[in-house]
């Protein structure tokens, strides 16, 4: 029920954010760990330094770090849910891209290329070795450009990638999200509705042609990572058949479903989404271009009905409301203590939710 809210420090240009440094480990040396809720705020500016992105970090050490990427006009609470777990095996750096998050708009409007110059750059800046990258959304597209162009990276999970090239067209996609919209928890809705409001609807205008005309299926068969699919059922917008089509397209790929679940899989169903994650990290599977079927997946509204204590959705609306004040002041110090103080009350929501289910079972 509550968001995974990123907090830390204050930097001028870019300092490393939660401790990370380069590794030299693989999933296979890092053992399941705690997941840890002392998080911090950095941020890395473009060339120019007219854009810049925050990168919200938890966690630290030398194991390979997830590098999370989010969609249009979204910012990294999309990945509330799913970060914990991945934090449970190694570092993870989810970003907030220019004009989104509350992130100012630079001066200009950016092509999917640039936003991929961008997160190149953060992994550069914060000296990641190899780092897995996740792209949801138009996020797929911002890190199929990226690795397209970097083989150093090996591993790549794409979650609800789009566009399908036959339906590129702002009034069809309007209604494919409209269609996935309904199989969406309630809490993915108001987090998506605060997160427009954050963009504003002309940053979002502009940003939604680049979009709509970037030809992803162009870029995958030059990508030479191991590559993760992931959809969700009931996903209007990444269609099955789409999905079988990137599985074609793309040089080494595993191709997974999700039953229940919409676009923003890796919300309702984080736990699924990380346990495929981390294996396919760690073993890569056989290239296959059949699309399974996660057989199981606990149903999406199990996941998104906890009742929490009235003291941890209180820790947890007093964190969203500093950092929203932050936000408006730019103030990442603010910023920080918000997310950090709403990073504890999900921690202890999911320590509750485990809880539950143990004395179930």
């Amino acid at each position: 029920m509550f968001e995974w809210l990123l907090g830390g420090h204050d930097h001028s240009n870019m300092q490393l954010a939660g401790g990370g440094v380069r590794g030299e480990g693989t999933m296979d040396d890092m053992p399941r760990r705690h997941s840890s809720t002392t998080v911090t705020v950095s941020r890395v500016y473009a060339a120019d330094r007219d854009a810049y992105v925050r990168v919200n970090s938890v966690g630290s050490g030398d194991t390979r770090a997830f590098v999370l990427v989010p969609g249009i006009g979204v910012s990294s609470t999309y990945f509330e849910k799913l970060a914990p777990h991945l934090n449970e095996f190694g570092p993870v750096h989810a970003l907030d891209l220019p004009g989104f998050g509350g992130v100012p708009h630079p001066s200009r409007t950016l092509s999917i290329r640039q936003y991929a110059d961008l997160v190149g750059r953060v992994i550069d800046e914060l000296g990641l070795d190899d780092p897995i990258v996740v792209g949801h959304s138009m996020g797929s597209q911002v890190v199929s450009d990226l690795v397209s162009r970097r083989p150093e990276i090996s591993t790549v999970v794409l979650i609800g990638p789009v566009i399908h090239p036959t339906e590129r067209r702002i009034p069809t996609q309007a209604l494919r999200f409209l269609q996935a919209s309904w199989h969406e928890p309630f809490t993915v809705k108001v987090l998506a509705i605060s997160a427009y409001l954050f963009c504003g609807f002309r940053w979002f205008s502009r940003v939604l042609p680049k979009m709509m005309a970037f030809p992803i299926e162009e870029r995958l068969p030059h990508i030479q990572a191991q590559t993760l699919v992931i959809r969700g059922e009931f996903d209007a917008v990444s269609p099955r058949d789409w999905v079988e089509q990137i599985g074609e397209l793309l040089p080494h790929s595993k191709l997974w479903e999700i039953p229940g679940a919409a676009h923003s899989v890796m919300y309702a169903h984080a736990e699924e989404v990380a346990r495929l994650c981390v294996e396919y990290a760690r073993r890569p599977y056989a290239d296959d271009d059949d699309l399974h079927i996660l057989d199981d997946a606990a149903p999406a509204d199990t996941r998104d009905e906890v009742t929490p204590t009235p003291a941890d959705l209180a820790k947890a609306v007093a964190g969203r409301v500093t950092e929203t004040i932050g936000i408006l002041q730019d103030d990442d110090a603010k910023i920080a203590t918000g997310k950090s103080t709403a990073a504890e009350a999900v921690a202890d929501e999911l320590a509750s939710t485990e809880s539950d289910s143990a004395e179930r079972y």
